[in-house]
């Protein structure tokens, strides 16, 4: 497995994964719902880069998340995002992946590293969801050690941190 690497988004860096998600991906796997005709339309890219760009202030900012290009061989393959709950205690997590990266094991080892980032940020438990079809996802979770619940259509995972 190529070494995978996070870093932070800044301007520059939302516009090269912006056109990853434009080539590689599906707008409902990137970013939440917005309304219009399918596909990356103008309006779902201006969301993707304010969606990004109010969280460039990172854990310390306003709304306490953190997002990474996730890369590898210099190739940007993905995002993937933490966000501290005002306690600093507990964290969510998110990602996604370009469609040619996927089974790679790039997905699992990303989430490695995010969750060394929220033990580092203090966050004693990590929590995620995704939907019932989302195989790949609820393999990584699980990888990781997570607990998944499904209520109501979704996939709640849940993960003690060693601190």
């Amino acid at each position: 497995m190529p070494a995978v690497q996070l870093t932070p988004l800044d301007d520059d860096l939302t516009e090269r994964l912006l056109a990853v998600a434009v080539a590689d991906a599906d707008p409902t796997e990137v970013i939440p719902p917005v309304d219009g005709p399918p596909g990356w339309i103008a309006r779902r890219q201006q969301f993707f880069r304010a969606f990004h760009r109010e969280r460039q202030p990172g854990l310390a900012g306003p709304l306490r998340t953190v997002m990474y290009a996730i890369t590898t061989d210099y190739r940007i393959v993905g995002m993937i995002r933490l966000t501290l709950d005002e306690t600093g205690q507990e964290a969510e997590v998110g990602m996604w992946l370009a469609r040619s990266a996927r089974g790679q094991g790039l997905a699992t080892e990303a989430l490695r590293q995010l969750l060394d980032e929220a033990r580092r940020a203090g966050a004693r438990t990590v929590k995620a969801d995704t939907t019932p079809e989302n195989q790949a996802a609820q393999a990584v979770l699980r990888r990781v050690g997570a607990d998944l619940v499904e209520e109501k259509s979704k996939i709640y995972a849940r993960l003690e941190l060693d601190t």
